[in-house]
């Protein structure tokens, strides 16, 4: 493995800018031409370079642009095998990346120099500098492989960046195709449907897909993501010879692309055959998964074989491991039978990741406490391609929808019972559209989310969770406290007293009083009394209280006080809904010295 960095240093004007980058860099080798006690002495620049230049990933030369470029002339290979090489000048002005700037990273290498530094980049780079995607690197940053139907990469790089019109397919759906749908350049459309695409209007195809297409008369850019999984079954001591090629001539003949199988499974009874291990070669060292029959019994398929339960007691092994690999993904390919010699024969099945699967999506967004700006940028992307927003109305403030897209459907669920929102976020889930569940806080703490991921796991449905800022940290920033004060307090509690809603015996208040933690009890001002009555058993009266209404909207409100008076400030003030009430001595307590900072805890900022 390749160390990561390395600084070469002209003179010793540029020693405390090598020594900031050090800092922010752990493990950068330090090379100069004087003595310097944090690194190594050299003779002279161009000996250093021809015994380093392919030992690291980066080359940080600090001195003159012109010496950097004769002294690695003599080195320089390929943009695929060169180091990321970038220039800083000895005042710390400029950082410029010099060689591999896509490929060998020196662009992204020059942007975190000059932010360590405070110094301005400078990329030349075409792409970089008209926030176009860097094509051929984005492979690499998604785990997806390139390939394309022209000559080289060079010639639809170029037809992309000197924006001419170009058709994005997206087929697969997972963290790179979100981010080129939210930063695709205004010459490039979107489609997710091959046959929509008219070609004659375009003169390149990036498509994102474990398929392949036909050939369009125009240059392609293919990334593949490992999306397929890929199930097998085969006879005892099956002889592996020539089966690896066949499977893959076979999905290249269905128009499927080898390389993007990500696993290889098959069921327990198999485990030992070495067909795996020659799978697993020829498929880039594909992972291997092996399930029992137990694992695989309640999954259906669509070619059972009274046989094949006979031998493996589930009616299907091929399909039913790609299955259950897939999370209960599509099977794009039902079982094929082979057989290339009379000891060989053998089955196999590719089925499509679930969370691959370009379907309907519903997102259960945090919104943070209620001032919109505190809402995640990933809850707000998501948000802001919603086809239908639903939102907690009585406790989300309706600004947060205001970046919904055009014609995007926004409604309060204030008025719906559970039945309602159900059926009005399965409509749109059904059309295959973006559904946003927007609910106050994060929604994992007092959510009421448990039942919507039943109703979504009962029909099989695609959905996650973007946390958000919870109240009780909305509370922490406005109370100016730190909710955890070493040799004092080293726990956070958030609970809710008992209403209408019972809690388990073991979480009575009294008994979570005990402990005096910083206490945060939510939807508990209607029972301010009982709050008070149940705190007192452990807490002193004297113990500081924050009764915080509205936390981070325009009409917040925060009542201080003491544990004796919690009622009596709640009911004085008419607090019902949207109320916090934070107890414990860490409110506003500055006395707890924390030693993260001492000499002692310097490691842990050190990667």
């Amino acid at each position: 493995m390749m160390n990561k960095y390395a600084i070469l240093l002209v003179s010793e004007v540029g020693l405390k800018i090598a020594k900031t980058i050090m800092e922010e860099l752990p493990g950068t080798q330090l090379y100069a031409k004087f003595e310097v006690s944090s690194g190594t002495q050299i003779n002279s620049i161009d000996g250093c370079l021809k015994e380093i230049f392919n030992q690291y990933q980066g080359v940080f030369f600090v001195g003159a642009m012109g010496i950097c470029v004769r002294s690695i002339a003599p080195y320089i290979n390929n943009k695929h095998n060169d180091p990321a090489v970038v220039c800083i000048d000895s005042t710390g002005k400029y950082v410029i990346s010099v060689l591999s700037g896509h490929i060998g990273g020196a662009n992204d290498l020059t942007k975190r120099i000059a932010r360590i530094l405070g110094a301005e980049p400078v990329v030349s780079t075409q792409s970089d500098n008209n926030n176009l995607w860097a094509l051929d690197t984005l492979g690499k940053m998604f785990n997806w492989e390139t390939e394309t139907n022209a000559e080289n990469l060079n010639i639809p790089l170029a037809r992309y960046v000197n924006r001419k019109p170009t058709a994005l397919l997206l087929d697969i759906k997972d963290e790179g195709t979100k981010y080129l749908e939210q930063t695709k350049a205004t010459h490039v459309d979107l489609f997710y449907n091959y046959s929509e695409i008219d070609f004659s209007s375009y003169d390149l195809l990036i498509t994102v897909t474990p398929y392949l297409y036909p050939d369009t008369g125009i240059d392609v850019i293919y990334f593949h993501p490992k999306v397929l999984h890929l199930g097998v079954g085969c006879r005892k001591n099956c002889n592996p010879e020539g089966i690896s090629e066949y499977i893959a001539r076979f999905l290249s003949q269905q128009k499927i692309t080898p390389v993007s199988v990500k696993d290889i499974s098959t069921i327990d009874i198999k485990k030992d055959e070495v067909l795996l291990e020659k799978l697993h070669s020829f498929f880039n060292d594909a992972i291997i998964r092996v399930y029992s029959a137990d694992e695989l019994k309640e999954i259906e398929v669509p070619n059972p074989s009274d046989k094949v339960k006979e031998v493996t007691s589930v009616y299907g092994v091929a399909e039913s491991v790609a299955i259950k690999s897939a999370d209960n993904g599509l099977l794009i390919l039902e079982k094929q039978k082979g057989s290339l010699s009379k000891d060989n024969d053998f089955t196999f099945a590719v089925a499509l990741d679930k969370n691959a699967i370009r379907q309907g999506h519903i997102e259960i967004v945090g919104a943070g406490p209620g001032d919109p700006d505190l809402i995640s940028i990933k809850g707000r992307q998501f948000l802001e391609a919603a086809d239908l927003i639903l939102y907690a109305g009585s406790l989300v403030p309706i600004e947060l929808t205001f970046c919904a897209k055009l014609g995007a459907v926004v409604r309060s669920s204030a008025s719906m019972d559970l039945e309602e929102q159900f059926a009005i976020m399965k409509a749109f889930y059904d059309k295959g559209e973006l559904v946003v569940r927007l609910h106050t806080g994060d929604p994992c703490i007092y959510g009421a989310i448990q039942e919507q991921m039943a109703f979504f796991d009962k029909y099989n449905m695609s959905y996650h969770i973007t946390p958000g800022i919870s109240s009780f940290q909305a509370a922490a920033a406005a109370l100016r406290s730190q909710f955890t004060i070493p040799e004092k307090v080293q726990t956070i509690i958030l609970t809710r007293g008992e209403g209408r809603t019972s809690m388990p015996e073991k979480e009575k208040l009294h008994l979570l009083a005990r402990s005096q933690s910083t206490m945060c009890i939510f939807l508990s001002v209607s029972i301010a009394e009982d709050v008070q009555k149940e705190l007192l058993v452990h807490y002193p009266p004297e113990t500081p209280i924050a009764v915080c209404y509205k936390l981070t909207w325009r009409d917040e409100q925060i009542y201080r006080g003491y544990l004796q008076n919690l009622a009596t400030i709640i009911q004085e003030n008419k607090l019902t809904l949207t109320t916090l009430i934070v107890v414990g001595e860490s409110i506003d307590n500055r006395h707890g010295l924390s030693r993260l900072y001492a000499n002692d805890f310097k490691h842990l900022f050190r990667k």
